[in-house]
């Protein structure tokens, strides 16, 4: 495989503007040194490129506004499984185009939508790299669920980032995204700064947490109104999802983080929360392949990456990738997990054959 690299080192930063402040950036701080960028920039470039282990060859995550790779051919020896793939030619598309969301714009809070140059830098469009491939649609099978909505939380203390993205299980479009940075209540200023400069400092994106960042509980009252807005859910209901279910990758999102999370702040786990697919059971009951992330996943289906990862709106867009995947190949979304409503301290997992 033969990569050209062109590396430009500026003190511009993800928003493509001058090094002075401004309302509204879109991820790193402006106040960056000319070496510190090139360090940063260098780093999130070539460490996707040439990893410590060895994933697919075909798996990077071009450094946003600063390195612009072209992958002129696949090489040889890639199997004959990714050229006949139906997802490979618009994955080869989406990774040559790829630009980050601006991190505003995905929490409803960008002011630079009249900025030609921003616009150029940033997407502000997930259908830019989750576009269904509409000639695949009749290799769909039947899903008894509408909506699959791809949750992939961050923050080991506190949670720091809900992103979901909501997709179609009958077309595998993306319809709608809820994206918020979540404030840790429970902690004091001086070791929240320590947290998000150890956590979101390495990916460039810390600015963005402290201007967007909400508590948690505000975060459940707007995800509310959005879901309700689609349909998705109802108090009415005893407060559990219509038709839709949360995707995740491993039981860790919904099984643990959730409850710690509603048990610090002493409020009751919504009932929302009661049951959700964990998306690497299913992929090890339909492909017969054990995948211990969201990584293995992509290199055994010979996804590229895109995005950074550990920032949870680019994680959930990779594995929303895999979903769409696992949908064309004939897989069938079902529930995995569940506890009760009477008892949610106890976990049932319904599938014999999981990842544990």
């Amino acid at each position: 495989m033969r990569i050209i690299i062109f590396c430009q080192v500026s003190c511009h930063d993800r928003a493509g503007a001058a090094n002075h402040s401004i309302p509204c950036l879109c991820g790193l701080d402006w106040n960056w040194t000319m070496a510190s960028m090139a360090r940063v920039s260098l780093g999130r470039f070539l460490l996707p490129l040439f990893p410590l282990s060895a994933p697919s060859s075909r798996s990077f995550a071009p450094c946003p506004s600063l390195c612009y790779t072209h992958l002129l051919s696949r090489g040889p020896g890639a199997p004959a499984s990714m050229s006949s793939s139906p997802l490979c030619v618009a994955d080869d598309q989406i990774t040559r185009r790829w630009k980050p969301m601006c991190l505003y714009h995905t929490q409803g809070r960008c002011t630079m939508m009249g900025d030609a140059s921003h616009l150029e830098k940033f997407n502000h469009d997930f259908l830019a790299d989750l576009k269904a491939n509409i000639t695949t649609l009749n290799k769909l099978k039947p899903q008894n669920l509408d909506y699959l909505l791809v949750l992939d939380l961050e923050g080991k203390v506190e949670i720091l980032e809900f992103p979901v993205l909501m997709i179609d299980a009958k077309s595998m479009d993306y319809v709608d995204s809820f994206h918020r940075f979540v404030r840790p209540t429970m902690m004091s200023e001086h070791r929240i700064n320590e947290y998000i400069e150890g956590k979101y400092g390495k990916l460039g994106v810390e600015r963005v947490w402290h201007d967007t960042a909400i508590p948690f509980k505000d975060v459940l009252q707007e995800f509310e109104l959005w879901m309700q807005s689609h349909q998705l859910w109802e108090k009415e209901r005893r407060g559990l999802l219509n038709r839709a279910a949360f995707v995740t990758c491993g039981n860790w999102d919904l099984k643990t983080k959730i409850p710690e999370q509603c048990k610090i702040l002493k409020i009751k786990t919504p009932s929302y929360f009661m049951e959700w697919i964990n998306l690497k059971d299913v992929y090890l009951n339909f492909y017969k392949r054990r995948a211990t992330g969201m990584m293995t996943m992509l290199r055994q289906l010979e996804i590229p990456s895109l995005g950074s990862h550990h920032l949870g709106i680019d994680d959930a867009k990779n594995i929303a990738r895999v979903l769409q995947r696992m949908l064309v190949d004939g897989a069938i979304l079902q529930i995995t997990a569940k506890r009760s409503l009477s008892s949610p301290g106890d976990v049932k997992f319904l599938f014999k054959d999981r990842v544990r």
